[in-house]
């Protein structure tokens, strides 16, 4: 492509179906969730290649413009791709353009999608655990009358909270942009989505130890249920500091 013709989505997608190295085509990002692009949304597209292969399309590594951001990698790479890492989740929902390995490329996705049982266990151990180090240091510090660490540890609380519950769930976290979209669709088992969004909102914002302390009692029965009990009852007496007084 020339400066006078910048490479487009269509254009590298009719480059890359017509090169036999090319197995699958990967769009992930806005355009990969339904009602989410706006006029800002640039196309994400992984082009994966047979391993061993070579293909012209590699002078467009690393191509990036308003229009398109472009990842070339080969299988193997494929399906290392998030595993782990930020990637998982955008992968996980990610749309697919070609898939020349009868199916292939939708079991890579379909893996990614869904968390180990041993990894997921492991994953909602440490984000229970930093969850509930997080709220006890908001509620302690709201007690001793630090009101912006208390705020800001209630806000670093959520991020933990949200790894923990879609670990529960053996999925991984969606961005922040896409949490709502997520749950709309794809609720998490045993949680009221409109009460949940509605905690996160009152507690990133203000902190509110009431609240925590309401959601904490949700928390812990759904974690007790998931066989993490040994993890919380090593809080001892300051889990007394985290329930509702």
């Amino acid at each position: 492509m020339t400066a006078q013709q910048p490479l487009t989505y269509d254009a590298l997608v009719e480059l890359a179906t017509a090169d036999s190295s090319v197995v699958g085509l990967v769009l992930k990002g806005s355009r990969a969730h339904d009602g989410m692009i706006s006029r800002h949304s640039d196309h994400d597209l992984y082009v994966v290649v047979a391993d061993d292969a070579t293909t012209d399309l590699a002078r467009f590594a690393g191509h990036r413009t308003a229009e398109l951001d472009l990842v070339i990698v080969s299988v193997t790479e494929f399906r290392a791709a998030g595993m782990p890492g930020f990637e998982r989740y955008a992968l996980a929902r990610a749309r697919i353009v070609l898939d020349r390995l009868d199916g292939g490329i939708a079991r890579i996705l379909a893996d990614k999608a869904r968390l180990g049982a041993d990894e997921a266990f492991q994953e909602a151990r440490g984000r229970l655990d930093a969850y509930a180090n997080s709220l006890y240091r908001s509620v302690k510090n709201h007690r001793d009358g630090q009101a912006l660490a208390a705020r800001l540890d209630a806000a670093d609380s959520m991020r933990f909270l949200l790894e923990l519950l879609f670990a529960f769930d053996r999925r991984p976290r969606p961005y922040n942009k896409y949490l709502e979209w997520e749950l709309a669709r794809h609720p998490l088992p045993g949680w009221d989505t409109d009460v949940l969004l509605r905690a996160l909102d009152r507690i990133s914002a203000t902190g509110d130890v009431s609240v925590q302390r309401h959601l904490f009692t949700l928390v812990e029965a759904a974690a007790r249920e998931a066989g993490h009990g040994e993890v919380l009852d090593a809080w001892g007496e300051d889990l007394d500091l985290m329930r509702p007084q």
